[in-house]
């Protein structure tokens, strides 16, 4: 596994927790079944299933965080669920989300662009986890990036 210069492992970590922190927190609420977060996938057409399936992929995002040999997978999986739910706030769900406009007053505790930007945040923070880390990739990480080890000077 390749190392990591101290500013860049510091780095990491603070934002591995700070994208653990925020998907575990959203992956609590869809677990736990919140009318707020069940108001959110009725919007978006994937009650209950697409919630579910939601809250595994985020799971399996924080796991991988917050464990040092897969962190940069946790970045890329924390990319993928976040771009899933900023595709919904592009298509579904606005900017800033408006109960009314939406018809469901059950998400007035979620209302305004808070949702947004903590998947703002969480997404920027698994790229660059994923591209601090980019050399402990499995399979392309090495191919594409190297090992981390210095090159061998020519004799």
């Amino acid at each position: 596994m390749p190392t990591l210069s101290t500013p860049a492992r510091i780095v990491s970590w603070a934002l591995q927790l700070v994208a653990a922190f925020i998907i575990g927190q959203t992956l609590f609420f869809k677990l736990t079944g919140a009318p707020e977060t069940i108001a959110l996938f009725e919007v978006v057409g994937g009650e209950p299933v697409m919630r579910y399936a939601t809250a595994l992929m985020e799971l399996v995002a924080v796991v991988l965080l917050l464990v040092p040999r897969t962190a940069a997978l946790g970045g890329v999986a924390a990319v993928m669920v976040m771009t899933g739910a900023l595709g919904a706030h592009a298509t579904k769900l606005g900017v800033s989300i408006d109960p009314a406009a939406l018809g469901k007053p059950a998400l007035e505790p979620l209302a305004g662009p808070s949702l947004f930007v903590m998947a703002v945040v969480a997404w920027l923070s698994g790229a660059t986890v994923a591209a601090i880390r980019r050399r402990s990739l499995p399979v392309v990480g090495p191919k594409l990036f190297g090992d981390g080890a210095p090159a061998a000077q020519p004799a």
